[in-house]
């Protein structure tokens, strides 16, 4: 979408202050821990692109709040790397890069913004190499600390403590799919039926490469077979999302030119163990 086509969208520029005052229409305010979710093409020209968005919020959340994002790394090995011939995994395990999340770029589906949060000056990346997040802010060593290396988006993970801290989740634009706190519901949820992956990854320790073997629910392909429960080619994540709202939970307004949704943590998670506990059974 070329600049022109931005422009008219959001009906001219979408600047600093033009951000700071949707998103308090929204409802977010001071002292905020929020996950936000962004595709920042819906919200038209954004003077400044990623880095205004992250500092527009920053403003927003003040000096008491705290912003976070889901990262991942962009180059992680697939899960089956473990199935493919012999040679080609002696190759990868003898040279393929270690996760550091100082430099690891996020996965580039998340879109620009994670990047540009990780990159902030006081930001924090925690520890695991497929599901790491990253927060800026007060509480930011706090969420992100002692990721744990198995079941990654259960309890005491970083999106366990955003519900605990009693956060809020922020689709400025992005997708209903996008919303990764449904990973947390899906690790809670006690329904039979759960799929779950062991995978490798190489990160560092102590400044040396090591691998690591990890177990977490399936969050690639989804941790339940949804395929009965939803139109086909629909994202289950959109579908449970889509119910949310429609129940009356979260805000809705826009900012800049995206239709975005402020929702409460808890509410999410509350809603969508019931949605996955009552249709697979417990």
């Amino acid at each position: 979408m070329d600049e022109a086509e931005l422009l008219r969208r959001s009906d001219g520029p979408v600047t600093h202050s033009r951000l700071v005052d949707d998103l308090t229409a929204l409802g977010l305010g001071a002292g905020d821990v929020v996950m936000f979710h962004t595709r920042l093409s819906a919200i038209g020209y954004v003077a400044g692109g990623p880095r205004t968005v992250v500092d527009a919020l920053r403003t927003v959340v003040g000096e008491r709040g705290t912003l976070m994002v889901t990262c991942g790394w962009n180059d992680a090995l697939p899960y089956e790397f473990t199935d493919w011939p012999e040679p080609w995994q002696r190759a990868v395990r003898a040279e393929h890069p270690a996760y550091d999340p100082e430099f690891a770029e996020p996965d580039h589906e998340n879109g620009r913004l994670p990047d540009a949060l990780r990159r902030w000056p006081g930001a924090v990346r925690s520890r695991h190499p497929d599901a790491s997040m990253a927060a800026l802010g007060a509480r930011a060593r706090e969420l992100m600390a002692d990721h744990p290396w198995d079941h990654p988006h259960g309890p005491g993970s970083p999106l366990a403590k955003l519900v605990e801290a009693g956060g809020r989740v922020l689709l400025l634009g992005a997708p209903l799919e996008t919303l990764t706190l449904l990973h947390h519901a899906e690790a809670l949820a006690q329904a039979p039926g759960k799929i779950f992956v062991t995978y490798e990854q190489p990160l560092l320790e102590g400044g040396s490469r090591v691998w690591r073997r990890f177990t977490d629910i399936d969050s690639s392909q989804g941790a339940y077979d949804y395929a009965p429960l939803v139109a086909e080619g629909r994202d289950p994540f959109d579908a449970i999302t889509s119910d949310l709202l429609a129940a009356g939970h979260g805000r809705t307004g826009h900012v800049g030119a995206a239709r975005s949704h402020l929702l409460e943590a808890r509410e999410v998670v509350a809603f969508a163990l019931d949605w996955i506990e009552s249709r697979f059974g417990r």
